[in-house]
């Protein structure tokens, strides 16, 4: 077999694929092979007739058809191999000679995996992010645990802002009452800005037994296209009003949240764990900003193929997430003001940027050969079945060797991004 390489651009390639008599001998041979298995001959069972005699009952026409498309199919990825390229997607085949026993020529077309030219990435003049947790953050929560532990007492008041309110209410549109507008028994903090604008606002100042009517606009964008912009009345009735009382923030709460002798001990636990979230949080944010410098110093062409297949997952997943919101996709985009054109320009450019990055990292790993061994691999494995070991389905799939082998490929790319972080230090 010669090959012949043609550049059609950074990320196609077309080879040119020359076969000998050598070649097309053998691949006459698997031809046979196959086609005796599917014939007749009297004094032979089907499937057991020899080649030998079955070539005299083929008919050349049908042998030289099979033996040209073995010869592809067999040839068609080794050929790309031999130029060191790797096709992303099956290659389009044009056989342009083909001289039975002879000689047999075709090209092969496809979209390659892109050479990619890394810059300098020692060097990617990133400022890893200083972590800082204050005092606010740290009030924050002592806030939030104060409101844990706040006891609620029913009273005889109208209620304001900060109450708890407990109220039956049905919506309704063109006097018809729509789906999800009603509740009973349903328990809602004032000013917690759970209901649309006004409902809350509205309920301040009532008291216990009391029934009135909220008259309220939904927001434009609001989700459930059926309801936005749409003129409403809700109905309530306000049953209970609880006063929330917090405790104070003080030894007393602190050793109420474990085993905290003093507020200072909790405070201290409290500033632990959020520099630890924050690290984490930051770190995240440090790897990907050094995976876009990578990319910047870097010549990172981008098939439009692995553009399209970025673009059709990012449109998968919302489409998933509208619908369990009870909305189409078409829907999802008018209620964020955007329009496919808007949206198509804006998914291309965030998949582009996926593309880059993957291509990139791949390529410092099989420069930097970095590599994960089986039993990291395996233990990853060992760690998802524990995960999914309700899900007969997913379990399944752990035993696929294409996803095991996708779970080493994103554990190179994370063992890639640590090697980036440590070259940049």
């Amino acid at each position: 077999m010669k090959t012949k390489y043609k550049k059609i651009s950074d990320s196609r390639a077309e080879i040119t694929v020359t076969l000998d008599a050598e070649d097309l001998k053998k691949a006459e041979k698997k031809a046979l092979e196959k086609l005796a298995k599917e014939i007749k001959v009297e004094g032979f069972r089907k499937g057991k007739v020899p080649t030998g005699v079955a070539k005299k009952f083929i008919p050349e026409n049908d042998l030289n058809a099979e033996t040209i498309d073995y010869a592809v199919r067999s040839t068609v990825v080794e050929a790309f191999q031999k130029e060191e390229k790797s096709p992303l997607v099956l290659p389009s085949v044009n056989v342009t000679k083909y001289v039975p026993g002879e000689l047999a020529e075709y090209t092969a077309t496809a979209d390659i995996v892109p050479e990619v030219k890394l810059g300098d990435y020692k060097k990617l003049d990133v400022k890893k992010p200083e972590v800082k947790t204050t005092k606010k953050d740290i009030d924050g929560v002592l806030e939030n645990i104060a409101q844990s532990f706040a006891e609620k007492k029913a009273i005889k008041r109208a209620a304001k802002k900060t109450d708890e309110v407990i109220i039956d209410f049905v919506g309704k549109k063109d006097g018809k009452e729509f789906k999800g507008g009603a509740a009973k028994d349903y328990k809602l903090v004032l000013g917690s800005e759970t209901f649309i604008p006004g409902f809350e606002d509205g309920i301040v100042g009532h008291e216990p037994g009391d029934k009135f009517d909220l008259k309220l606009t939904f927001p434009k964008d609001y989700g459930v296209k059926d309801l936005a912009g749409a003129k409403t009345v809700f109905e309530v009735l306000l049953k209970q009003v609880n006063e929330v009382v917090k405790p104070e923030i003080n030894d007393d709460l602190a050793k109420k949240c474990g085993p905290f002798k003093s507020l200072d001990d909790l405070k201290k636990d409290i500033e632990k764990n959020l520099t630890a979230q924050n690290e984490q949080r930051l770190m995240e944010q440090y790897k990907d900003a050094l995976i876009k410098a990578l990319v910047s110093k870097s010549k990172v062409p981008a098939p439009e193929i692995l553009i399209d297949d970025q673009v059709r997952a990012v449109r998968d997943d919302m489409t998933r997430n509208a619908e369990s919101r009870g909305m189409s996709f078409e829907d999802f985009l008018k209620a964020n003001n955007e329009t496919m054109e808007s949206w198509e320009k804006q998914a291309k450019a965030i998949a582009t940027e996926r593309v880059k990055a993957s291509l990139a990292l791949q390529t410092l790993a099989v420069e930097n050969k970095i590599t994960v061994p089986d039993d990291i691999v395996n233990a990853k494995i060992a760690e998802l079945r524990d995960v999914y070991k309700k899900s007969p389905e997913a379990l399944k799939s752990l035993k696929d060797p294409n996803v095991k082998n996708d779970i080493r490929n994103r554990l190179i790319i994370e063992a890639t991004i640590d090697f980036l972080v440590k070259a940049n230090k």
